[in-house]
């Protein structure tokens, strides 16, 4: 750490945009020329520095002393730089939580959350997800087509999710919307308001009425969390639990279904879904770039000045798949950053990958002749410079029979079959603008109507 710095930098790599969504693997090349880190903008005159090197990644994300997760360091939206409407901050601005703070609090609020997530029991979830991915499945299996984003992969974690949080009819759904909007940037002010809104009308209902679920069981927990603590808390454990989630599933799903590798087996009666979501998780990972730290006083790293309170944005992508570490990628091998490292890493990676892999291999059990239904460099993916998300996920199969679990395909606790009414989060679905894709609230909608 004392190499002289760079003088010269080059221009900002914008991580934003179509260009960026549908080839990242390019940009993180053309960084890697200008060693460990480089200059990026996250979003229009939002500067940040990017980490693409797998070892400065680790130092990073275990050097606490060092480099701090508070964003009340950011210099540049503290003093004005960064308005505080840019699209950015919502997913960046400091919130009291886990993820955006150090030390003591940090351990204060983190053991809060994983003492809950232990009592989660590994069975009781595997049953969720399976009553969940029954439920999905026979809605479309009859049909012998199927879109496995918007029908299965984005919505098997929030019905999941409402059994596990005890939410009640509809705010799963908003939940979702909220997440999806602050990821991809778009009115992402209005998407964490309505974030947060439903989880404080969550919080208010637990309080009157608590019950054996995550939420109720934070509220018992000796470290006292505030309601502002708690909703936040609850941001953090679901915004991990839904939209890299869905990620998680369908990003597997695509390997599986694309590549020859894994698709050959497939056709022989074996399904390699832990070896496909381990190289998901090692060179897409859903969540591309995050993990932001902010320097607590300037430091020089491999000839480059990181300036204190700028941000610094860990590739999770970038270090995964950094050459020099291109012997480690193989089947089995989970020392990929995908769950982050360190004190910040990810305390529900193991509910998360049984979910996961539950959805996939559900799916592959209950229609084994499933196709993609349009080449897999045709795919679109939704910009935004934190996620790697697709746009939608076509397929084609011969139609399979329905299994009716609980309840006519029902899982229980799910939301309620198109006979009955809408929560009013999903009663209206207007028509998406030329060209663009369904909000979640309007696939989901859309779900729930049986369309």
């Amino acid at each position: 750490m004392n190499a002289v710095p760079s003088s010269g930098r080059p221009a900002r790599q914008p991580l934003y945009g179509p260009e960026f969504a549908a080839d990242p693997a390019a940009v993180y090349r053309r960084l890697r020329a200008f060693g460990p880190t480089a200059p990026v903008e996250l979003a229009p005159g939002v500067r940040a520095t990017l980490v693409t090197g797998y070892d400065a990644a680790l130092h990073v994300l275990r050097s606490p002393e060092t480099f701090s997760k508070d964003p009340r360091h950011w210099r540049d939206l503290a003093d004005g730089t960064v308005p505080p409407d840019s699209p950015v901050v919502p997913m960046m601005m400091y919130r009291p939580s886990a993820l955006f703070t150090d030390g003591e609090e940090h351990g204060r609020l983190r053991g809060a959350v994983t003492d809950t997530l232990a009592r989660v029991e590994a069975g009781t979830l595997r049953g969720y997800a399976e009553r969940s991915a029954d439920t999905l499945i026979d809605r479309f299996a009859p049909l012998g087509t199927a879109d496995l984003l918007g029908e299965y992969a984005q919505v098997l974690p929030l019905l999941v999710f409402d059994h596990l949080f005890g939410c009640p009819a509809g705010h799963g759904v908003r939940l979702v919307e909220g997440m999806s909007g602050m990821f991809d940037g778009v009115d992402a002010g209005k998407a964490y308001e309505l974030l947060v809104a439903t989880l404080a009308d969550l919080v208010e209902l637990k309080r009157r009425r608590p019950a054996p679920d995550v939420t109720s069981w934070l509220m018992e927990h000796p470290a006292a969390l505030t309601d502002e603590e708690l909703v936040h808390t609850l941001a953090v454990l679901m915004g991990a639990g839904t939209e890299p989630q869905q990620n998680l599933i369908a990003n597997g799903l695509r390997l599986l279904l694309s590549d020859d590798r894994f698709a050959g087996d497939l056709s022989g009666g074996t399904l390699p879904v832990e070896d496909a979501l381990d190289e998901v998780l090692w060179t897409d990972p859903p969540i591309a770039n995050y993990a932001v730290h902010y320097p607590r006083y300037d430091v020089v790293y491999e000839g480059t000045l990181l300036r204190a309170g700028d941000p610094l944005v860990v590739s999770l992508a970038a270090a995964n798949t950094d050459p020099a570490q291109a012997g480690r990628r193989h089947p089995g091998n989970r020392a990929h950053l995908a769950w982050s490292a360190g004190p910040h890493t990810c305390p529900a990676r193991g509910p998360a990958r049984l979910i996961a892999s539950v959805a996939v291999e559900k799916l592959l059990d209950r229609i084994p002749g499933i196709e993609p239904a349009v080449p897999v460099e045709e795919l679109r993916w939704r910009p935004g410079p934190f996620h790697r998300a697709l746009v939608a996920l076509p397929v084609g199969f011969p139609p399979a029979p329905v299994v009716g679990r609980s309840g006519g395909g029902r899982a229980e606790g799910a939301p309620r079959s198109p006979s009955g009414p809408f929560p009013p989060s999903v009663t209206e679905s207007p028509a998406p603008e030329p060209g663009r894709p369904r909000s979640v609230r309007a696939r989901t909608a859309a779900w729930w109507r049986g369309e």
